[in-house]
């Protein structure tokens, strides 16, 4: 509930937005020569939108190595919570005490 109390004012501004900058726009390819009429806000936040699509996807790129670790880890960590479980159901293996010295 909270987060949309705080998303309320952005949606509000981006509509605003959009409802106030309905001229039409060329949109061109410079080396191509493909070009596209759109209205101005949708422009803006399509490059907007496509910025942060980039930005996510450089910044999740460089973290697949660390989660590849992590998940080799765990797995790690399993398997040995595993043995360790295994070795003390033996029946009959007691760890053996030492006299204390002295």
């Amino acid at each position: 509930m909270l987060r949309f109390f705080l998303l309320l004012p952005l949606l509000l501004l981006i509509v605003l937005f959009v409802l106030s900058n309905t001229a039409p726009v060329a949109l061109r390819l410079w080396p191509t020569g493909w070009s596209l009429q759109a209205p101005l806000a949708l422009a803006v936040l399509g490059a907007m939108a496509i910025a942060f699509l980039l930005g996510a996807l450089f910044t999740w790129l460089p973290a697949l190595g660390a989660r590849r670790r992590a998940r080799r880890a765990e797995a790690r960590v399993a398997a040995l919570e595993q043995e360790i479980a295994t070795l003390k159901a033996r029946p009959g293996d007691s760890p053996t005490l030492l006299p204390p010295a002295g």
